[in-house]
């Protein structure tokens, strides 16, 4: 198989990588940074498609400062949005199948329980509503497709929840981390293995997928868990919401249902604490 990955030097992106070198397999990959393809440029994307014949285009590449969006609109539409329209388009010229990432803040969290394939999106903020149309732009557009939901995303790469604890921890003796906003820390790691799982699999069963790991916590739950495993001696306060207001309103709670994934893809999600130790554990050794 011949696979595009855009978004390379996404958190995801990197994460196939790594997972590219030490998986035995015969796929040929390549990884495409902004500065190899940009593409909100739609005439660079056909341009890019035409040089080359790919099985697979993984779509990693996303707008995703949650806040600045609320003042970046056009930006965060641009990129989330529109590229994805481009992406769709020269896919479905080229017959090549689609993987687009996609997020649990397309839902508004008043649900109460974890968010199925077919209930109802409702985005609250910038972000949630511009990955939403990029969803709509690739149903509008192609057949042969995949869009997976997920959240929470960290690991070793990038700007992440979980660095960012890290580092904070080794500045402060307290900190306040917010306790009414519940959903699903997810490793890239095992994203980039469902991602590939799904090629390998040659599966046919196109549409609309949600991934996360399994289990559903508040940042605050998240953050004493970092600092447990990663053997940092912190005082953590619960807060709400209320008391660290954002420009981007965040759903309540936002845990996806796995069931169809599972399904489909007869998968063994693992749960969140063990996804994250083994991430902590390769970042501080």
């Amino acid at each position: 198989m011949n696979i595009l990955v855009t978004g390379a030097n996404s958190q995801l992106g990197q994460s196939i990588k790594e997972l590219a070198k030490i998986t035995n397999t015969n796929h040929n990959f390549v990884f495409a940074s902004h500065s190899d393809l940009d593409i909100t440029k739609r005439d660079l994307v056909k341009a890019y498609f035409n040089n080359r014949s790919f099985n697979y285009c993984i779509n990693t590449a996303a707008y995703t400062a949650v806040d600045l969006a609320e003042t970046h609109q056009e930006e965060a539409y641009l990129v989330n949005a529109e590229a994805v329209k481009y992406l769709a388009e020269v896919c479905n010229s080229h017959q090549t199948v689609l993987i687009h990432i996609s997020t649990d803040f397309v839902f508004d969290g008043s649900k109460g329980e974890s968010y199925t394939e077919t209930d109802i999106p409702n985005p609250i903020n910038v972000y949630g509503a511009s990955k939403l149309q990029g969803e709509a732009n690739i149903q509008s557009v192609l057949d042969r497709y995949f869009i997976i939901r997920t959240s929470w995303l960290y690991s070793e790469y990038g700007n992440n929840f979980v660095k960012t604890m890290l580092g904070l921890g080794a500045k402060n003796n307290e900190l306040q981390v917010v306790n009414d906003q519940i959903g699903s820390p997810t490793s890239t790691k095992d994203l980039a293995e469902v991602t590939l799982a799904i090629i390998n699999s040659k599966n046919k069963q196109y549409g609309l997928y949600h991934y996360c790991n399994q289990g559903a916590i508040s940042w605050f739950d998240f953050a004493k868990a970092i600092f447990n495993f990663a053997n940092i001696s912190i005082q953590v306060t619960p807060i709400p919401a209320s008391s660290y207001p954002t420009p981007a309103k965040r759903p309540s709670f936002s845990s996806l249902n796995l069931e169809k994934i599972k399904e489909r893809l007869n998968l063994d999600v693992p749960n969140w604490e063990v996804s994250l130790k083994g991430v902590i554990q390769k970042m501080t050794s």
